[in-house]
């Protein structure tokens, strides 16, 4: 696939900036949501070879990228909303709020936003989303792997407060291990409460819980 027809479509109408914009974090159940945004130059030398979604690349490929992102991007933010946000708005509408600060963090105002999935956001430039683009658009690819990196390395230093959980492996997601965890010690402060609802029993982690 070329990954950059999107952008080449939207410079040919004179757009220059162009900002991808992907989260990282929806579904797990604890932990921050994570956005990204990333505007990369248009020149064929620059390109940064291997961009695609984040998911289906490894952790070492993505940190690799990650540091070539940061060096090459015209201007990158990465933001996040906390995990009683996303308690008080819903887990969509922390989305949304996250994928705004990320692009409004720019130092670089974007001129044109595309955004990964079916995210209309509360913006005045813009916008287009477009179903499965951090697979098939270079900038949203690009935050993606902005986001991952973040937030994994995020819940790994989450992962030496609370070690019950494994963070460090899990990042957040309900597996076994860590529903067990919650179930056998209670939640931590990182949970998010609406997301556990089912399996908690109102239960809270103590300093000393060690399972």
């Amino acid at each position: 696939m070329d990954i950059l027809t999107k952008e080449f479509q939207l410079f040919a109408q004179g757009y220059v900036r162009v900002a991808g914009v992907d989260e990282v974090g929806r579904g797990p159940l604890a932990g921050p949501v994570v956005c990204a945004a990333a505007i990369l130059p248009r020149e064929e030398e620059k390109r940064i070879i291997g961009i695609d979604d984040s998911k289906k690349l490894s952790a070492k490929k993505r940190e690799y990228l990650a540091e070539k992102i940061k060096d090459t991007a015209l201007a990158f933010c990465i933001a996040s909303v906390d995990e009683r946000t996303i308690d008080q708005i819903n887990i969509l509408q922390a989305t949304r709020l996250c994928m705004k600060k990320a692009v409004e963090g720019l130092h670089l105002a974007p001129d044109y936003v595309l955004t990964d999935g079916n995210m209309t956001l509360d913006l005045s430039f813009p916008q287009e989303s477009i179903v499965k683009g951090d697979a098939n658009v270079y900038s949203i690819g690009a935050a993606s792997i902005l986001a991952k990196v973040f937030r994994d390395a995020l819940m790994k230093d989450y992962a030496a407060l609370y070690p019950e959980y494994g963070f460090d492996h899990n990042a957040g997601y309900g597996t076994k291990e860590h529903i067990s965890a919650i179930r056998e010690v209670g939640i931590c402060p990182i949970h998010r409460k609406t997301f556990v609802a089912k399996f908690w029993d109102g239960r809270v982690r103590q300093p000393s819980a060690n399972i």
